[in-house]
C-alpha cells in the first residue's frame, strides 16, 4: 500500500512550501504578469507616455518577416543543441561507467564545463574560432577550410550550437551516469551470459531503462536552448552575421533594449513563454508515452 504523510496541523504543510511558493510568485508569476500587461501597451523609450493598444503588438509581431525567420532559426538551433548535447553526453557517460582507473578524475573533468557561465562559454569558443587568432580557425585553414563566422551564417550557427551543446553536456552527463549506475548489474551479467555483446547489452538492457532520464533531459535541453543560451549568442555572434543567429530570446533583448520597442519586446517574451509551455506539454503528452518507468 502507498504510504502518505499526514499532518495533524492544517497550516504546517503550507508553511513548509511557503518559501518555494514565494520564490515562484516573485521570480516567475509576477514578471510573467508584468510582461503580459506590458505587451498590451505602447510605450516610448523612457516610459513617460503609455498607450493601451490591445493585441496590436502581437499583430505587428506576426506580420514581421524577421520575427518569423527567428522562429526557424530557433527551431534549428534548439534541435541541434538538444540532440548533440544528449548524444555526446550519453556516449561519455557510457565510457565513464566502464572506466576503472582514474574514474574520479575523468568524471570531474567532464563535469567542469557546467560551472562555466554561458557568457564565458561564448567568449571561450569565440576565441578558439576567431578567424584571425583562433587556434581552431587556424587548424581549419591549414586543411583548406576557410572558417569565418563573421561573414558566413552557417559558420556562425555552428559556433553557437557547439558552444551551447558543450555547456550542457556536463549537465546531461551527470544524469546519464547516475542512470547507468542505477541499472542492476545482474541484468547486464545475464545478458552477457546469453551471448549479448557490449552494443547489444547497451541497446537492449541499459538504454530502455534510461528512457525516463532521456525524456527528462530532452525537456530540460529544449528549455535550455530557448532561454539559457542568450549569453552565448550575445558574446559569440551578437545575432549575426545579419540576423542569421538571432534566436527568439536574443531578439527579445535586441528589440527591447536596443530597438527600444518595449511593448513589442514584451509581446515577444509572452509568445516565447507560450511556445516553451506548449512544447513541454506536448512532450509530456506524446513523447512520454514511449518512456518505460519499470
Amino acid at each position: 500500500m502507498e504510504k502518505r504523510v499526514r499532518f495533524k496541523s492544517a497550516w504546517l504543510p503550507w508553511a513548509l512550501v511557503a518559501p518555494q511558493l514565494a520564490i515562484v510568485l516573485v521570480f516567475f508569476f509576477w514578471p510573467a504578469g508584468q510582461a503580459i500587461y506590458q505587451s498590451l501597451l505602447r510605450e516610448d523609450a523612457f516610459g513617460i507616455s503609455t498607450e493601451f493598444v490591445g493585441l496590436e503588438n502581437f499583430t505587428q509581431l506576426f506580420g514581421d518577416s524577421s520575427y518569423l525567420e527567428s522562429f526557424q532559426i530557433t527551431v534549428l538551433f534548439s534541435v541541434l543543441v538538444a540532440v548533440l548535447g544528449i548524444v555526446i553526453a550519453l556516449a561519455l557517460a557510457v565510457m565513464a561507467d566502464r572506466v576503472i582507473k582514474f574514474a574520479t578524475g575523468y568524471k570531474t573533468l567532464l563535469i567542469w564545463p557546467y560551472a562555466v557561465a554561458p557568457a564565458v562559454a561564448g567568449v571561450l569558443w569565440l576565441f578558439m574560432f576567431a578567424p584571425s587568432i583562433g587556434v581552431v580557425a587556424y587548424a581549419l585553414r591549414s586543411i583548406g577550410f576557410n572558417w569565418n563566422h563573421l561573414l558566413n551564417g552557417q559558420h556562425a550557427m555552428a559556433l553557437i550550437v557547439l558552444a551551447a551543446a558543450w555547456k550542457q553536456i556536463s549537465y546531461n552527463f551527470l544524469f546519464f551516469l547516475a542512470g547507468l549506475q542505477s541499472v542492476p548489474k545482474s541484468l547486464i551479467e545475464a545478458a552477457a551470459i546469453d551471448g549479448a555483446g557490449p552494443w547489444r547489452r547497451f541497446w537492449s538492457v541499459q538504454f530502455p531503462l534510461l528512457s525516463p532520464t532521456t525524456f527528462f533531459l530532452l525537456v530540460m535541453n529544449i528549455i535550455y536552448a530557448f532561454f539559457d543560451t542568450f549569453g552565448i549568442v550575445d558574446t559569440a555572434t551578437h545575432g549575426g552575421p545579419g540576423k542569421d543567429t538571432a534566436i527568439l530570446v536574443y531578439k527579445v533583448y535586441f528589440d527591447g533594449f536596443k530597438g527600444l520597442d518595449l511593448g513589442g519586446s514584451a509581446a515577444q517574451s509572452v509568445v516565447l513563454m507560450v511556445i516553451v509551455i506548449a512544447l513541454t506539454v506536448a512532450q509530456f503528452r506524446y513523447v512520454e508515452r514511449r518512456v518505460q518507468y519499470q
